[in-house]
């Protein structure tokens, strides 16, 4: 036990030293949790409840252009903007290359007259077989002048899709209520009353959104559930910076040989190191676990919600910090220098984030990449984080996302231990 004790505060006392490597395993997980949140955290802002700037180009005077002015200035997800500074299109297009909004609707001038025709020739059609007036005027052609949407190349699809959609129902609610009036002044020669109209034109079902959790928790994720378990991981990993060094230094200075020399076993040395650094990937899980609590919500930020059972996040968090070990150990085995050992490491752990999930979601990848993503380890400890911090899991729920880091782990360990033996290490 005491040569035990021993290898760990030699490690721990080499751990200090290296400063970049502190710097690399504490500070950039930081910075990036920071970051990507408070970015993540503005985008879903900026959906779900800021209002895009748009500015409205009406060059119709008539009532179902007002209409559609009303409707999308009711719309919870547009900031309406009517400009009247403007002579065309072209002088509307400029205010969006110079980005003073992103977005620009134009109504045509013969939009409401359309919409009126629409409307008659529709009822027209309905009516054509009931004798209760000439439907013959119902017939007039529709030319169909659109609507524009002038957008700036910098919003993406999936955006200006669900833009689109607002404008659509917009468009398709003034349409409707101007068939509806005509219909009703058509059966009963007066106007439709305007509480009867509301109920046909707004009768909606309404749509309750409810996330889905094991612990029946009502509570939405944000960005700070999604990514401080993402970059806790992506943190873990990044020891190989300093494991796998140490371990290469070790071997190039001679102190495997000399550990050789004394009474005890080279394995022992491994161990030591393996319990260093996995008491390394818990204090950095402990900061930005504290991070996400106590920081966030004065930077404006969601606070971080720790899951119920903390005995599984323990759990978890010591077998991916056993896990980021074994694979920091694997690289120093086999690397021959400390830049093989950097270099390798540090792309290889982007690599399996990339790949495992973490820098873009496992569900909009390809079907092609399913099996790869399932190869990489980073994939299983973000699982079973987010069975705990996003679904509300217990230790039982995750024990199948477990199952698969152990066996990573421990072949990673079958694979130093071979290497050692192939180098004559041990």
């Amino acid at each position: 036990m005491f040569k035990l004790w021993s290898t760990i505060l030699k490690d721990y006392r080499i751990l200090l030293r290296d400063k970049v490597g502190l710097t690399l395993m504490f500070v950039m997980p930081i910075i990036l949790a920071i970051v990507i949140a408070s970015v993540q955290n503005s985008t879903f802002e900026l959906v779900n409840e800021n209002k895009v700037p748009v500015l409205l180009f009406n060059t119709d005077n008539g009532e179902p252009a007002k209409e559609l002015e009303t409707a999308l200035s009711k719309v919870g997800m547009f900031n309406i903007r009517k400009v009247t500074d403007v002579q065309n299109e072209e002088d509307l297009k400029s205010r969006i290359n110079t980005k003073d909004a992103l977005l620009a609707i134009v109504i045509p001038g013969n939009y409401s007259d359309e919409v009126l025709k629409k409307a008659n020739r529709i009822v027209g059609e309905a009516l054509k077989n009931v004798a209760v007036q000439d439907t013959g005027t119902f017939n007039a052609a529709v030319t169909g002048t659109p609507v524009k949407l002038y957008y700036h190349p910098v919003l993406q699809q999936s955006f200006r899709k669900s833009i689109d959609g607002v404008l659509q129902s917009a468009l398709q609610l003034i349409q409707s209520r101007h068939i509806v009036k005509n219909v009703y002044y058509a059966v009963n020669e007066e106007n439709i009353p305007d509480s009867l109209e509301n109920q046909i034109v707004n009768n909606t079902t309404p749509v309750a959104e409810i996330p889905v959790s094991r612990n029946d928790s009502r509570k939405i994720p944000n960005a700070t559930q999604h990514n401080v378990p993402a970059w806790t991981i992506f943190a873990m990993f990044f020891v190989v910076i300093s494991l796998g060094t140490s371990v290469v230094r070790e071997k190039l200075n001679g102190s495997i040989i000399r550990l050789r020399t004394l009474p005890t076993h080279f394995g022992l040395a491994i161990v030591s190191k393996q319990i260093t650094y996995i008491i390394v990937t818990m204090l950095q899980a402990a900061v930005i676990f504290s991070i996400g609590i106590w920081l966030f919500p004065k930077m404006g930020l969601p606070v971080l919600n720790l899951p119920d059972d903390k005995t599984a996040l323990f759990l978890v968090t010591f077998i991916c910090g056993w896990c980021a070990a074994s694979f920091a150990i694997c690289i120093g085995v086999f690397a021959n220098t400390q830049e093989q050992a950097n270099g390798f490491g540090a792309v290889s752990v982007v690599l399996l984030a990339a790949i495992g999930g973490l820098l873009v979601p496992s569900f909009v990848m390809p079907s092609s990449f399913q099996f790869i993503m399932r190869l990489s380890p980073l994939h299983w400890c973000l699982e079973a984080y987010y069975g705990l911090f996003l679904e509300g899991g217990k230790l039982k729920d995750i024990v199948m996302n477990l199952i698969p880091l152990l066996v990573i782990t421990v072949l990673l360990q079958i694979i130093a231990f071979y290497g050692l033996k192939q180098k004559k290490l041990i």
